[in-house]
């Protein structure tokens, strides 16, 4: 594996570890409080740069390594798993289907400014119907005047309705295949539900979006009209690794909060941190933690280097998820009845965790990914 970093992406890295605890761990909280999406924050992570970490320069990015950004992505969430969480969907599935599959028109007119930080990018693939079983969706567009005619539902959109969303990337019907078409915001018969209330996650904004004969013209068609499945797919072995580093982020938030309250918390005159009990948990918890890190560096290193990489990015996304939901559970037994407390901080990471075995392909659709991979 090459993990090594440029100098300027190391640079990088140190810019969104000092961002993140002067200005994320700051503010974020009191936005999930409220669940409201602070958009503020990604704004100025904008002005920084840092929203255009995988596109390349050309297109108004930075041209970050996948290695890079995990190791970016390992300081954002530190602070906040919503911005977090925003964050990465924006650079991932948000933002690569149209650099790996548009044309250089579509990079100039929608790419530019979602890797320039001047706009969040959305991705439309869930439908009530249709989650795990992509197939299965229902929204349809059909040829129609030198374009086309979009009619559907989506749920669970993130970053769509925000007041810098530009647009949603879509998958649709388009007959026997699938196409990927890029609606605009304001597009007339695009509408969308009010911000879904979620256990965790309450910083992100996350709607139903409808499609009411939405035309768009062809020229907003991504790639081939009967492939877009394929794109989407595609899309999702990146948005895996991303959401394993998130899951890193938060194993490694909860394990230094646990260790930190078990050597101040005293019980039978000494601190928690001497009993074995405490000691196990903690030990646990680090190893589990450097087991998924290996496995979210390595599927990112092959994807550095240009190979296969689906395998490898559900197994870290499989693997990381489920040890960020268990080192959670335990971070919260550690700090005991204040745990329990929305008032603590490893309440709200605690909340922030189960949605990481959901996102990006249930953990169940990454043991299918991973056996077919077997030959299974």
């Amino acid at each position: 594996m090459d993990l090594s970093l440029t100098e300027a992406e190391r640079e990088l890295v140190d810019l969104c570890r000092e961002f993140a605890q002067k200005e994320i761990a700051v503010r974020a909280p009191a936005a999930w409080e409220e669940a409201r999406c602070p958009t503020d924050l990604l704004r100025e992570m904008g002005a920084l740069g840092l929203l255009g970490m995988l596109i390349p320069e050309r297109w108004g990015g930075i041209g970050m390594s996948t290695v890079g950004f995990v190791a970016a992505m390992e300081q954002i969430g530190l602070a906040d798993q919503s911005v977090a969480a925003a964050w990465q969907a924006h650079v991932t599935i948000g933002s690569l289907p149209l650099l790996l599959f548009g044309n250089d028109d579509q990079r100039e007119r929608w790419l530019r400014p979602l890797a320039e930080g001047r706009a969040l990018g959305a991705f439309g693939l869930t439908e009530p119907d249709a989650g795990s079983d992509a197939r299965g969706i229902k929204t349809r567009a059909t040829p129609q005047d030198d374009g086309w005619l979009i009619n559907g539902r989506k749920t669970f959109i993130s970053n769509a309705g925000t007041d810098m969303s530009l647009a949603v990337t879509l998958l649709a019907r388009t007959g026997e295949g699938f196409g990927s078409f890029v609606v605009e915001k304001d597009t007339p018969g695009f509408t969308m539900g009010p911000k879904m209330r979620g256990i965790g996650w309450r910083g992100l904004d996350t709607r139903e979006l409808y499609f009411d004969d939405v035309w768009v013209p062809d020229e907003q068609l991504v790639g081939d009209p009967d492939l877009g499945l394929g794109q989407f797919l595609r899309t999702l072995e990146v948005g895996r690794i991303s959401i394993a580093a998130l899951s890193l982020s938060l194993t490694q938030a909860v394990l230094t909060m646990a260790t930190d309250y078990a050597k101040q918390r005293v019980q039978f005159g000494q601190p928690i941190s001497k009993f074995q009990a405490i000691q196990f948990k903690l030990a646990d918890m680090a190893t589990e933690l450097e087991a998924a890190r290996w496995l979210t560096y390595r599927a990112a290193s092959l994807r550095d280097a240009g190979q296969p990489f689906l395998k490898e990015a559900s197994m870290a996304k499989l693997k990381a998820s489920r040890v960020a939901v268990w080192a959670a559970s335990e971070a919260v037994q550690i700090h005991g009845g204040l745990g329990y407390m929305l008032e603590s901080p490893v309440a709200r990471f605690y909340c922030d965790a189960k949605v990481l075995e959901i996102g990006e392909g249930t953990n169940e659709i990454q043991h299918t990914v991973i056996a077919r991979c077997l030959g299974c």
